[in-house]
């Protein structure tokens, strides 16, 4: 049997769609994004689509992409026994947070029994990484083959505070040295997280949040190359992170944008060096009166790093908006990961949004509107002199009071919360309740970007 298949014009899709919307213009669906980005209902082959091609840059051990689990704790054993559980159910690395990370001997004992040739172990400190990185340098014990993620990321922090303790520029070229330091004796270590998820949580755009992980990653490539790293090691070592949420075509696209950005950066640098990318899901899509919602908007968030070809996925525990997840809901993070990717089989195509005409007009918009973003940062003075004179935070609050005007107006919604209310909801247990966020103490030198959480108003009112 033999033959071709005539792809159908636009005016044959106009048609058909004009039919299933009986008789009304199918641009009447179209829409405006965050970024100001044209949206269509209909997009076809005839649009002059050009394909795009953003795959990983490999598998991870056999498999498609690096499941990562987010365990946090103060009390080395009980971080121990999490870290192994995780392990040993199929996770192929952790990241960890808390004080066991404040010195070699915790988060040694958080660590014992994992070999960190196999797993790699990153690490969530804020202003505190070098430490940290120099605590997991100690516990590695100089092993060449060590898989440490240092994931240094003082940019983050210093936006999330609004300061630091001491200069900020000091900071970054503490990290710069820590990260050149550990170079000769860890050659499969990774130093920075270059990531724009601060912006996301604030209630960023898409673009936003592609510039600001843009823009950082040029920070720390830069404050690594003065500290003495060639220009290839410093761009391997500088990892990209961005939130991946419930909205999945948007946010499968945005990882694939910013594979097509780190593209162009690399090529500045003077090397063409495959983008590494950790998405982490969305913490402002999370509702606390009713978590159990939180599964699917988990799923639809795995499943976005998955296809829009994340290296590593992180997924939240579903009751982070209540506090900190016990065993249950990491357990519950786990497993949705292992179905994605072995029962759903996400990973057995090699970019699997690769050639559809919607998807790849969003993947290019998102990049060109990401990379217009991160031009802006630099043309103002660059992302720590945009911070501190408070330009980032000024367009980031104009797009947060555009979003959370289309959840109080209608034109969004948020099941659970906003449509399909469960009047009788099933409590979920929390390992540590989640903590009031403290008050303004007027300690910041500027403006920090501070978390939302976009269930957070209607709870308030449902309660009352």
């Amino acid at each position: 049997m033999s033959g071709s298949f005539a792809v159908p014009s636009r005016e044959t899709w106009q048609a058909e769609a004009r039919r299933a919307l009986k008789g009304a213009d199918p641009s009447s669906l179209d829409r405006i994004d965050a970024d100001g980005l044209s949206v269509s209902a209909l997009y076809a082959a005839d649009d002059g689509v050009q394909p795009i091609i953003a795959p990983r840059a490999g598998d991870a051990d056999g498999r498609a992409w690096d499941l990562r689990t987010l365990v946090e704790g103060d009390d080395p054993a009980r971080v121990n026994a999490a870290v192994l559980t995780d392990l040993e159910g199929g996770a192929a690395s952790v990241v960890l947070s808390g004080a066991v990370l404040a010195d070699p001997e915790p988060l040694g004992q958080a660590l014992a029994g994992v070999a960190l040739e196999l797993a790699p172990v990153a690490l969530d400190a804020g202003l505190d990484g070098p430490d940290a990185a120099n605590a997991l340098a100690v516990v590695a014990k100089g092993s060449p083959r060590a898989r440490l993620r240092l994931h240094m990321d003082p940019i983050s922090a210093f936006a999330a505070a609004g300061g630091s303790p001491r200069p900020i520029a000091e900071h970054l070229t503490l990290a710069a040295n820590t990260a050149a330091r550990h170079a000769g004796a860890y050659p499969e270590a990774t130093f920075f997280l270059a990531s724009g998820r601060v912006v996301h949580e604030a209630g960023g755009s898409a673009a936003q949040e592609l510039g600001f992980a843009a823009a950082a990653a040029v920070a720390y490539v830069t404050a690594a190359i003065t500290a003495g790293l060639s220009p290839d090691r410093a761009l391997v070592g500088t990892v990209l992170s961005v939130s991946v949420d419930a909205e999945y075509f948007d946010a499968l696209a945005k990882v694939r944008a910013l594979r097509l950005i780190w593209r162009s950066i690399s090529r500045a640098f003077g090397t063409e060096t495959p983008a590494v990318i950790e998405a982490r899901s969305s913490r402002r899509m999370l509702s606390a009166r009713d978590p159990w919602p939180n599964l699917l908007r988990l799923t639809a968030a795995g499943f976005a790093g998955a296809v829009g070809g994340a290296d590593t996925v992180v997924l939240d525990g579903f009751t982070r908006a209540v506090g900190r997840p016990d065993a249950f809901a990491r357990r519950q993070a786990r497993n949705t990961q292992l179905v994605l990717m072995e029962e759903a089989h996400l990973g057995r195509v090699d970019d699997p949004a690769a050639g559809s005409w919607f998807l790849d007009a969003r993947t290019r918009d998102l990049a060109q509107a990401g990379w217009t973003a991160f031009q802006t940062i630099q043309a103002e003075g660059g992302i720590l002199a945009a911070l501190q004179a408070g330009t980032i935070q000024t367009r980031v609050d104009e797009a947060r009071t555009a979003l959370e005007a289309a959840y109080r107006d209608g034109a969004k919604q948020i099941v659970g919360v906003t449509k399909y209310v469960d009047p009788d909801v099933r409590p979920a247990l929390v390992e540590v309740s989640a903590p009031t966020l403290p008050a303004d103490t007027g300690s910041s030198t500027f403006a920090p970007l501070r978390p939302i959480r976009l269930s957070e108003p209607f709870e308030m009112e449902i309660s009352a």
